[in-house]
């Protein structure tokens, strides 16, 4: 019942509120404003603006309503201003002080704390000799006693140093010195490569006993085709042990043609081809070849031109658990699981050496 009362009071409500509005459908608005003072209008006005004051895209200007009522003075006079202020200043008084001021002191006075002992605040007495000898002393000979007796904070450390690996006088000028450069020592360029390249290549393939190590370093104007006859005359070669070719600017190409080489040559044991342009699909095929090879035992294949990435890394050290012969691994791997998983792979292999080593000699006797 009493949900029923409330739903019939509202229509009813509703109902006498549009019987109400309907009176003023035919109002004429144009007279009504005729008939309005002009008070009533802007009353009427100011009502009717739509203001936003919180609204900061909105000029200052149009956030509030103009309520200004008095008539602009003038333009703006700076001297006007002035002379004004100064003769408000003039006739306003002093204000009167509620507690007169009388110069007393009130609190406790501040007394400061004394100075603790220390010894060497006392004046320190030598022998007369000794007196005698340090007030004739120049500034260069205290510069060295003040060395050997460790005060290195008076002096800079250039001045320290040579005070101390001499037995001469080294700083002339005193503790006060300016503190000079070292004078530059050219260092000579490393010298090029001495290695000729033709007469290099003629004993490989010629299997000369007497070449057992190859060095090609930091020789740039090789040709691809050049090296790859060095990769083809070194798969019948039995007496080189060495092959470093760094910096020689060798791409996947060449990777691709030791690892060719690597799958027949067993007499090669250290291979270096760091510093070069070689990218990850290089470095994994020479890791496979290597992993059929129980020869090499040294292989280092750092510093290539751009970085191998996670996933060539993940797959290296997956090669390096399967391979038992190799003894060192020249490459920084950038993430710390392939890194470890290489690291123990390498120190198993080390290992399994040196029990060979141990019990070789068990075994003859």
């Amino acid at each position: 019942m009493c949900l029923q009362e409330g739903v019939v009071a509202y229509v009813h409500g509703k109902m006498s509120l549009q019987k109400n509005l309907e009176k003023y459908r035919d109002v004429d608005e144009d007279a009504l404003l005729q008939d309005m003072s002009k008070e009533e209008l802007d009353k009427l006005t100011q009502d009717l603006e739509d203001m936003d004051p919180e609204n900061e895209m909105l000029p200052v200007g149009m956030r509030q309503r103009d309520q200004t009522k008095k008539p602009p003075t003038g333009p703006f006079l700076r001297e006007n201003l002035l002379s004004y202020l100064q003769k408000q200043a003039q006739e306003t008084g002093e204000k009167e002080e509620l507690v007169p001021y009388t110069g007393e002191k009130k609190g406790k006075p501040y007394v400061p704390p004394e100075k603790p002992y220390h010894p060497l605040d006392d004046k320190v007495s030598l022998e007369p000799e000794w007196e005698e000898a340090l007030a004739k002393a120049t500034d260069a000979e205290m510069c060295d006693i003040a060395a050997i007796l460790g005060m290195y904070t008076l002096m800079s450390n250039k001045q320290y140093y040579d005070s101390l690996g001499s037995s001469h006088i080294m700083n002339i000028e005193g503790l006060n010195s300016v503190v000079k450069p070292d004078q530059y020592k050219a260092v000579p360029d490393e010298p090029p490569n001495p290695t000729n390249l033709e007469e290099t290549l003629e004993r490989i393939k010629k299997n000369d006993s007497a070449l057992e190590d190859v060095n090609l370093n930091n020789i740039l104007d090789i040709s691809t085709s050049m090296m790859k006859e060095f990769a083809e005359a070194l798969t019948s070669n039995t007496h080189v042990k060495s092959f470093s070719i760094v910096g020689t600017r060798c791409n996947e190409a060449m990777a691709y043609a030791l690892a060719e080489m690597l799958k027949i040559n067993r007499t090669l044991k250290i291979l270096n081809i760091e510093s070069n342009l070689i990218s990850g699909r290089g470095i994994l095929a020479v890791l496979l070849a290597v992993m059929n090879n129980d020869s090499i035992m040294e292989l280092r294949v750092d510093n290539q031109h751009q970085q191998l990435g996670d996933r060539v890394e993940m797959q290296m050290a997956a090669l390096l658990e399967h391979n038992g012969s190799l003894l060192k691994f020249g490459y920084h791997f950038m993430q710390q699981g392939p890194r470890t998983r290489a690291a123990i792979a390498v120190t198993k292999n080390n290992d399994m050496l040196r029990r060979k080593r141990v019990e070789g000699p068990k075994k003859s006797t």
